[in-house]
Parts: C-alpha cells; structure tokens; sequence
C-alpha cells in the first residue's frame, strides 16, 4: 500500500496550489489506481478550523490514509485532528515533497499506522501568536499548560514524549526536520517507508512444503530470575536536602512533633549517621538530628535529577507484577525499587515540578493515569530496575 500512496500522492500534490501564508485549512480527497481512499490536509491550523468537515469526508469516502501540507498553525486544533484520525482508524503518511512541520507534525502523531520519508516532518519550540497579550505570570502558566498537554497527547499517541526535548532547543522562527533514525527512536512512525509488506491478498504456494521433521521435546526450563543485585538497597552515607516547601526541618528525635533544631535549605548537603525507622540521623555541620526519608535526596540512590519530580501512576509490592504492568502499558513507564521493598510505577521521564503537577492532572482527567496518581521527588527511590 506504501508504494501505492506513494506514487499517486507525489502526483495529486504536485497539482496542489501551494498554499499561501496563513491559507485556511482545506481537506480535499483521493484516490489510488488500486482504489485506496485517502484526504490530503493543507494550510494552517487555526482555532476556529471545523474538523467535522473532515470527518464526514472520510466517512463518505471511505478513506484509509491522510497525508499533509502544512507549516502548522493551532497547536490545539493540530492535536484535535490527530485525536480524530485516531478515532477514525486512519493512517499518516508523509513525504519529504511537502511540507509537515511544527504543530502538522502533532496532527500525524494521530495516525494507527505512520509512515514518513527523513526529513519530512519539522518540529521546533512552541509559541503563543502575536495577537496574544499576556504577562509574565500568565505567559508561564501558559507554557506549562502547553507543554502538559502536548506531552500527554504525545504520550496517548503512542510517541515519545523526549521528542519534546528535542523540538525545544528549536526556536519558533527555525524547524528542525527529523532524520530517519530520528524518527524511529522517538517512535513517530510505526513502520519504515521503503519496507515491502506482504499483501493481503497475496495468494500462497500450491507446492506443499517439505516434510518437517518431529519437534524435538523440549526441556523445561525454569522462568528467569530477577538479578538480585539490581534489588540490593545500598547504605545511604550523603545527600542534599530536597523538599516541596524549599527547606526542611532537622529533629532532635526521629519523629514530626520533636522540636527543630535546624532548618536546611533546599541543596544543603548532609552526612548521613545512619537511620531509625523512615528518619535518618544526619549532620549538617556541626548541627546533629533527624530528617525524614522523603526531605533527603539520597546521592547513592539513582532516583533522577536532584530538583526533577516523577509522575507515578502505581506501586506493586513484587517485581513481576511491576514489569508485566510496565511492559503492557500504552504509557512509556519505568518501575523503581523504593526503601520500602516495593516497585513505583512512574512515568518515563521526570519533570520540573509544575510541569509535573499540571500533567498529572492532564493525564487523570483524560483517563490516561489512575486517579490516585501523584507527582513526587523520587527520594525514596533507589534506582530503576524496568524497563528500559
């Protein structure tokens, strides 16, 4: 079907009027020698874009595949889109020929199947328009609540949210178009262009095959175990002080209600004595006491960055159960052995704290995480045994 597309596409775009600057959004149908239905998207993503126009073409039309010619536009209206192909069963495909770039890209995240050339499709960091008057707070609002929702639709659709990462060392006035490799690694397409699939249709051999010999009994074998080093929970000796309010207290006792005989900021670094129950006994200079277990950001531990938070969505109290649910999870997951003995089940990635609270709560109230999930800093984390 790739080969297909392919050539009568090249054809149908090569009769398209390249759009004009800020050209509306125009949908326009076709089809293949071999009666496969697909719809080209043109022009720029705006808010007041009705995609229902869209899907009834594609219902009418019966289409398989969209494919696009776009340098962006309305980032929300982008993941709308590529929410309804999604919906509708449909597949992207796209050529370097033309253009998909910037909030387009977010549109062919939509596609079931994705199929795209190198340097076919451009990201680049994201910006309000200039008709938007905002102040600072609101403007840093704003881009976190921007950033939250293109990586839990990133997330939905299947790709990774690195992407992100990437697309963000990008200015809004340059595009970064996305090599082969590229492309696969962030997992934006499903397949590689180029490669044959059998066809459906495709009729077998009538030469019966040769005769197999008898399969040889196997020898039961037992289910791989668990590298116990990977459990083991070093001492902890050294650490700095992370906590949400940006200091925490020091304790005469191991308990909340002793009196503070210290208050350490944020970054101080401790000794660590040792520990009594969740409390560890610490020295900061020459100031002795106790710390919780969550204030203390532990250096033995590989929890994540010092000032990152995780997203965790779950906790098992075995492994197994942590990777089974890891590996068929939609969602890219990590699990973390924690002091406690049990697996945290998180989110791929960790974030600055207020992206972390406001996806948290994107990815809940879309359905995407449990609604007990909750954005945390990790200290009690040990190191990440699945699943890279």
């Amino acid at each position: 079907m790739y080969r297909v597309l392919r050539v009568l596409l090249y054809v149908t775009l090569s009769l398209l009027v390249a759009p004009a600057a800020h050209a509306a959004l125009q949908f326009q149908a076709g089809q293949t020698d071999a009666g496969i239905h697909y719809i080209v998207v043109s022009g720029d993503f705006a808010y007041q874009d009705d995609l229902s126009t869209f899907e009834n073409l594609a219902r009418s039309n019966a289409s398989v595949a969209v494919t696009f010619q776009s340098p962006g536009g309305n980032i929300q209206k982008a993941m709308d889109l590529g929410r309804l192909i999604r919906r509708l069963g449909l597949s992207t495909i796209q050529f370097r020929a033309v253009e998909c770039a910037s909030a387009c890209s977010l549109a062919f995240f939509g596609g079931v199947m994705r199929f795209a050339e190198a340097g076919s499709i451009g990201v680049h960091r994201s910006s309000f328009s200039n008709d938007i008057s905002l102040n600072t707070k609101d403007a840093v609002s704003g881009v976190q609540q921007m950033t939250a929702d293109i990586i839990t639709y990133m997330i939905e659709m299947g790709v990774d949210p690195a992407l992100l990462q990437l697309s963000l060392q990008y200015d809004s006035d340059d595009i970064r178009y996305l090599s082969k490799s590229e492309m696969t690694k962030y997992k934006i397409v499903t397949l590689e262009p180029g490669v044959q699939q059998p066809a459906a249709d495709q009729v077998p051999s009538q030469t019966p095959p040769p005769p197999q010999a008898p399969p040889q009994p196997q020898v039961a074998s037992l289910p791989p175990t668990p590298d116990n080093s990977s459990l083991a929970i070093p001492p902890a000796r050294s650490g700095h002080i992370e906590h949400p309010k940006g200091s925490a207290p020091v304790k005469a006792q191991p308990d909340g209600k002793s009196v503070s005989v210290a208050v350490l900021r944020n970054g101080s670094s401790v000794t660590i004595l040792g520990n009594s129950g969740r409390w560890y006994r610490v020295q900061s200079g020459n100031q002795v006491g106790y710390m919780h277990d969550t204030w203390v950001h532990v250096d033995q531990y590989d929890s994540g960055p010092l000032g990152e938070f995780h997203v965790q969505v779950k906790s098992f109290d075995n492994l197994a159960e942590a990777e089974s649910y890891v590996r068929s999870s939609s969602v890219p997951l990590s699990a973390y052995l924690v002091t406690n003995g049990w697996f945290a089940i998180t989110l791929k990635d960790t974030f600055a704290e207020p992206m972390a609270k406001s996806l948290t709560k994107e990815m809940k109230d879309r359905g995407a995480i449990p609604n007990d999930a909750y954005s945390t800093n990790g200290n009690t984390y040990v190191r990440r045994v699945c699943c890279n």
